[in-house]
């Protein structure tokens, strides 16, 4: 009897979990189709209305004519020319600021006496419009290169260092006394313990950072750049190019999405861990 009832009971978990199974892949594609048709949806109804004249078409360009545009900039290498600069902007003031905001997320978070000299100073300049500063590197290092790119470092050193430093001072005190009880003191500390504590946050800071500098550099090109994607849409505003506009507006969201999708995928190459842990958490659920 024990036996039969234990079978039963094995039988009706397995029927449950394969149930789960199917309903959770019918959830994904679900999902899917969602993700996928919702885009296109509203696609179909903004060519549609400007198309039949629900809409003002010289002004909301239909999207089978920005296509069609996007294609003959592509063809004549005019996208190329405004799209290169931005990238080298943008990866050249993202990659020093994400470089410097850890070194100095890290040095706040290890050593009080460094928290406590540049926490304010750190904290009056976050509040500065990282744009409104354009101005003064202007004036310092002239119309070049250097303050556009500056003005990126800036926005994203900020939010790359507050992170940091927060995910250090955050770390379970639980984990830093289990790491002491197995010698792991000074560099062994900070290497094993501290540093993988806080990437985790480090990452979602890269990720926050990436928008936001995509934001700025195409700010900057707006006043202050003869060339970019941010160049292109002014120019295309006062030329009354609206399909170029949107050209360069698709272009732009596709950069910061390519840029939030690389730092994902470098974050679960370097956090295996983490992702493991999720994914064990699901399967238990």
């Amino acid at each position: 009897m024990m036996i039969e009832q234990l079978t039963t009971s094995t039988e009706e978990l397995e029927a449950a979990a394969a149930r789960e199974y199917v309903q959770e892949r019918r959830r994904r594609w679900r999902d899917l189709a969602l993700s996928i048709g919702t885009p296109l949806v509203l696609l179909a109804t903004w060519e549609i209305s400007a198309r039949v004249g629900w809409i003002d078409g010289r002004l909301f360009t239909p999207p089978i004519s920005i296509l069609s545009t996007g294609a003959d900039m592509i063809a004549s290498g005019a996208l190329l020319e405004d799209l290169i600069p931005s990238v080298l902007r943008l990866l050249a003031g993202f990659a020093f600021a994400a470089f410097f905001g850890v070194l100095a997320g890290l040095l706040m978070g290890v050593w009080r006496p460094v928290r406590a000299a540049l926490g304010p100073l750190f904290t009056v300049l976050f509040a500065v419009p990282k744009v409104a500063i354009l101005p003064l590197f202007l004036l310092i290092f002239g119309l070049n290169e250097t303050p556009r790119i500056f003005v990126v470092f800036i926005a994203v050193f900020f939010i790359v260092q507050i992170n940091t430093l927060a995910g250090i001072i955050e770390i379970d005190k639980r984990i830093l006394e289990a790491g002491r009880a197995y010698n792991a003191t000074g560099f062994k500390q900070f290497w094993y313990v501290l540093l993988p504590g806080a990437m985790p946050t480090i990452f979602t800071s890269f990720r926050v950072a990436a928008g936001l500098a995509v934001v700025v550099v195409v700010s900057v090109e707006f006043v202050a750049a003869n060339s970019g994607l941010g160049y292109l849409i002014w120019n295309s505003w006062q030329l009354f190019q609206p399909a170029q506009m949107y050209v360069g507006l698709i272009v732009v969201s596709i950069i910061g999405a390519v840029m939030t999708g690389l730092i994902l995928l470098v974050e679960r190459l370097a956090l295996p861990w983490k992702y493991s842990n999720t994914n064990s958490r699901k399967r238990r659920k």
